[in-house]
């Protein structure tokens, strides 16, 4: 048997570095808990995260698994060109459209370690609305200013499409993708999912006072910008980090087989 046979049977546990794995364990968590508060699109969607100190490498679930199946183990990771570094034991391949879109994001906003992008409900619901995210309530005021919207072009299999993701993304952390549904990305997994939860909330409020058919009131600009202002990350704490710890409780309660 060769020497490249003989490595690549190893567990994916020894052939990446504690960084990798720490990550492999948050982005599989990540997955979990996306599924376990009810964000999930059967097997479709993705969430990637940053290899440390690999530039240009990221990890990205097999095209097939539920978002409950992904371990730290099954997740491949790719170049940015798309090209499989190191494949799982999985006859899953990887999703096409979920590269075009992640790859854009990492390719272009270095600061970013985590990039998550859902069809939830509530954020495909806000994706096709006119007004897109109104400051509602303190959740949505989070939001306020910060929030990008990229028109929608079918399918996102076109490469020639990343270059117009980054550009309505910009130095926004949120994108509502429109008629399609919501991405997120942060400094970390956590934050990334952080992110995620309170905008899919946002969202969700916000399809709720619209259905009620009764007139809404809506903060002074004023307040809103200061109510941002006290969430952002450099303000008070990083919002994510704090949480993502009792996250990581909870899931090992119910079931910790994301850290295999």
């Amino acid at each position: 048997m060769s020497r490249v046979s003989l490595v690549e049977t190893k567990p994916v546990r020894e052939r990446v570095s504690e960084a990798e794995w720490q990550t492999r364990i948050d982005l599989a968590a990540c997955y979990r808990l996306v599924a376990r508060y009810g964000m999930t699109d059967l097997i479709y969607n993705h969430i990637t995260a940053r290899v440390p100190g690999e530039e240009g490498h990221i990890l990205i679930n097999p095209y097939g698994f539920l978002y409950t199946e992904i371990t730290a183990s099954s997740l491949y990771k790719i170049d940015l060109g798309g090209n499989v570094v190191l494949k799982p034991d999985t006859p899953y391949g990887i999703n096409h459209a979920g590269y075009v879109i992640h790859s854009a994001v990492h390719g272009a906003r270095h600061d970013v370690a985590c990039v998550i992008h859902t069809h939830s409900r509530a954020g495909m619901a806000v994706s096709a609305m006119t007004c897109g995210l109104l400051p509602l309530t303190q959740t949505a005021m989070r939001f306020y200013g910060q929030v990008s919207y990229h028109p929608y072009e079918g399918p996102a299999i076109d490469l020639a499409e990343r270059a117009r993701l980054v550009r309505d993304l910009g130095a926004n952390d949120v994108m509502f993708l429109r008629n399609h549904g919501i991405l997120t990305c942060g400094r970390s997994v956590a934050e990334a999912f952080n992110l995620l939860y309170w905008l899919e909330m946002a969202c969700k409020a916000q399809v709720d006072c619209m259905a009620a058919r009764t007139e809404l009131e809506l903060p002074a600009d004023g307040v809103a910008a200061k109510t941002a202002h006290l969430f952002a990350p450099g303000t008070r704490r990083v919002y994510g980090e704090m949480e993502w710890e009792a996250m990581l409780r909870q899931l090992d309660r119910e079931d910790s087989s994301y850290r295999n």
